[in-house]
């Protein structure tokens, strides 16, 4: 293992082998944790995707829901499972399937295109172009701005979906599902964070689904993979300590570095990262 591995895996407190019923354990009583301390929250918020990070994230997310009615007798506790399309999204029916296995106790749905469009449309007018990368980004922002509505409407703190595998890389949109107030994934990688469904029980389907970010109107379901150039199982590899290929290692580690910037707070004059 080389230092700069070693620093990453550090930074992302990745561990080399997890005991799945353990995490499990660890991601729900967090969660109630966090409700018992803010004791004016009352709900969990969560865009669901249909994908394994939001699939996770909602069945954690529910289950720390249900104890928490099930131990303090206060039936107010809620989470709430939104869905996020940009018009007909193609694959709803993932989304929908995993709304059912979370079993979440309220649905909301909130069809993020007129606002986007609006976005676009208003900034183009002073003569700037909004390229689709650009637009796909306004998308991720805007799901969260109705992640947030949902939230105050509703005494509720936004779950994230953020994991190691995905931190490493910087693979979000900075203030879009980069945003949230907390992240019970957070530590694990890609394959961890499967071994957790499976062992859940969820839809074989949802947990090997090829990973899409679907941001981009002119590469609709462009794999993670593709985008990244560098394979879930390689990321995952590198994050758990083992030998990965010199190619492989230098594209996470470059991924990691260029956006250092993502995983820290907003930079003010006592920064030294940057410099």
């Amino acid at each position: 293992m080389t230092p700069k591995q070693s620093e990453i895996i550090s930074a992302l407190k990745v561990q080399p082998e997890i005991d799945v019923e353990q995490e499990i354990r660890r991601s729900v009583d967090f969660l109630k944790d966090y409700l018992m301390k803010y004791d004016f929250l009352k709900s969990l918020v969560l865009g669901i995707s249909g994908g394994q990070d939001s699939t996770l994230a909602g069945k954690l997310a529910e289950m720390a829901i249900s104890e928490l009615r099930d131990e303090t007798g206060d039936e107010s506790y809620r989470f709430i499972a939104v869905r996020l399309p940009y018009g007909t999204q193609a694959d709803e029916s993932d989304a929908l399937e995993a709304i059912d296995f979370m079993n979440a106790d309220q649905v909301a749905r909130v069809d993020i295109k007129p606002a986007v469009d609006a976005a676009v449309a208003s900034v183009t007018e002073n003569n700037l172009t909004v390229t689709d990368f650009n637009k796909g980004n306004i998308k991720a922002r805007q799901r969260m701005i109705a992640q947030y509505a949902i939230a105050s409407a509703s005494q509720g703190a936004v779950v994230g979906t953020d994991h190691a595998a995905e931190a490493v890389t910087g693979f979000y949109t900075k203030f879009g599902d980069g945003a949230a107030d907390i992240t019970p994934l957070w530590r694990l990688d890609k394959r961890q964070g499967r071994a957790l469904l499976e062992f859940l029980g969820a839809p074989k389907n949802l947990y090997e689904k090829t990973p899409t970010a679907d941001l981009e109107d002119d590469r609709p379901a462009l794999p993670d993979e593709i985008a990244l150039g560098v394979s879930y199982k390689d990321i995952d590899d590198y994050l758990e300590g083992k030998d990965v290929s010199e190619s492989a290692s230098s594209k996470i580690e470059e991924w990691y570095d260029k956006t250092e910037h993502k995983r820290h707070t907003p930079i003010n004059v006592y920064d030294e990262f940057w410099k």
